[in-house]
């Protein structure tokens, strides 16, 4: 390993490798829950392509794992390192590249974070729409995992942004896929395939990405409801309605309580419906016209009250932006208050009141408590599950799992699979699927070096 670090050294200069105990805990793990932090035989931060490229050719020759590591808000222990192996940081290669005002395009280096690249797209009256939640992840982190948030009902999830990658292969090769370009029936599509791989099949260190024009107006709407099982119903018939929500979130009683009591907020509701009310639905709606908004905002208070809700309130700019920045941090709340794992299970609009059902059944089988939040306009459930033995709460997991994919749903929308789902993935998927996967994984790495041991074994 002293060779390996000497050798990582000439490539990026002895500052940027760090060894033993100068290795910083932050670089052994991320934020995914029960999870193992493990120390690396060394953290490298490359600035440059030419760099990277070297230092995976050297660990492929050593044949040593690399793990490459955005800014480690992941949830699902992808960029948790092998015991000795290597992790590539991406913290240095942080640029802004280019915005294309008239492709409407971002090209951006891998470090680059949700924050810096909004900041820079505002100035040029553009957005990039995907938000997982996190404005201090990364770009590459969020190539690497396919991150969706609530925005993806309107706009879909990283991989319906990204127009073209630049990679660095197992051999420490390069390549670029995709561009510019509107469209493309050339081949494989390679820049889909490396999407959500985790880094087991490639690292990215430059992503293209997609703009949007950024409306000037937007508007929060609350809707409370006596029962879970009604805003479930109402989702659909939202989404069927054509006005296009930005935002279209249900929190259930529980995780509205522990959001208003953790982070004090207060929305101004009557008792009467705080006592009553069992869930929320939230809906955010933008348009670049004011008068325009104003007609979908009515249209949309005037459907949810047809459809039982309690009552309908247009929330205030500042109640607005402190409700959806608490519902962002649903997991870090759940987290502070001991949660035991997370679900991200994504299943079809209009199963969502019948998995409801089955998070409720689940529950009760195992003494679990489950309480949850969601990206209900694209059938994205998030749920805390509270269950402090291990083999109990396995059990639930799996019953959560079992019920989406009975449903047509799969096991993650957003979060991955990484260290911590993949033992889900290897009891629930088609074989066939799983050998086709581990053939593409050999094909891109034949030697087996990209994250080993993230997304199966």
């Amino acid at each position: 390993m002293s060779d390996l670090a000497e050798r990582l050294a000439e490539i990026v200069g002895t500052a940027n490798v760090t060894t033993g105990d100068a290795i910083n805990d932050d670089d052994t793990h991320d934020e995914a829950l029960g999870s193992t932090p493990a120390t690396p035989a060394a953290v490298v931060r490359p600035s440059t392509t030419a760099e990277v490229a070297a230092i995976v050719a050297v660990a492929d020759e050593m044949r040593v794992p690399v793990t490459a590591r955005g800014a480690g808000t992941g949830l699902s222990g992808a960029c948790i390192p092998v015991e000795g192996g290597l992790v590539v940081a991406f913290d240095r290669m942080a640029a802004i590249l280019e915005i294309d005002t008239e492709n409407h395009l971002a090209v951006v280096q891998p470090g680059v974070t949700l924050e810096q690249l909004d900041a820079a797209t505002a100035a040029a009256g553009l957005v990039y729409p995907v938000y997982p939640g996190e404005y201090s992840a990364s770009l590459g982190g969020n190539v690497a995992t396919n991150a969706g948030g609530m925005r993806a009902v309107k706009y879909g999830v990283t991989r319906n942004q990204v127009a073209g990658l630049e990679l660095v292969l197992a051999d420490g090769s390069t390549m670029r896929t995709g561009g510019k370009y509107v469209k493309s029936s050339t081949g494989y599509d390679l820049t889909q395939l490396v999407i959500g791989s985790e880094g087991t099949l490639a690292l990215v260190t430059e992503a293209t990405l997609r703009l949007y024009p950024r409306p000037a107006h937007q508007a929060t709407i609350l809707a409370p409801f006596a029962l879970l099982d009604e805003v479930t119903r109402a989702v659909p018939e939202v989404v069927a309605s054509g006005i296009g929500p930005l935002i279209l979130e249900y929190i259930d009683l529980l995780t509205m309580s522990i959001i208003q009591t953790g982070l004090n907020l207060e929305l101004g509701l009557p008792q009467e419906i705080k006592d009553t009310a069992q869930a929320y639905l939230v809906v955010c709606l933008e348009d670049e016209h004011e008068d325009r908004l104003d007609q979908d905002v009515a249209a949309v208070a005037e459907q949810l009250a047809g459809l039982g809700a309690m009552d309908v309130f247009v929330l205030p700019p500042g109640a607005a932006t402190a409700l959806i920045e608490a519902r962002e941090k649903a997991f870090w709340l759940a987290k502070a208050n001991d949660a035991d794992d997370i679900v991200d299970v994504v299943v079809p609009r209009n199963a969502l009141a019948d998995f409801m059902a089955e998070v409720t059944r689940v529950g009760t089988e195992h003494a679990s408590w489950i309480a949850g939040c969601g990206h209900a306009g694209d059938g994205n459930v998030h749920l805390a599950v509270f269950q402090k033995d291990p083999d109990v709460r396995a059990e639930v997991m799996l019953g959560l799992f079992r019920s989406a994919i009975a449903l047509g749903g799969t096991i993650s929308g957003e979060h991955g699979l990484g260290r911590t789902k993949k033992k889900y993935l290897e009891a629930l998927e088609d074989p066939a699927k799983i050998e086709l996967m581990r053939r593409i994984k050999a094909a891109f790495d034949p030697h087996g070096i990209l994250n080993p041991g993230s997304t199966f074994d």
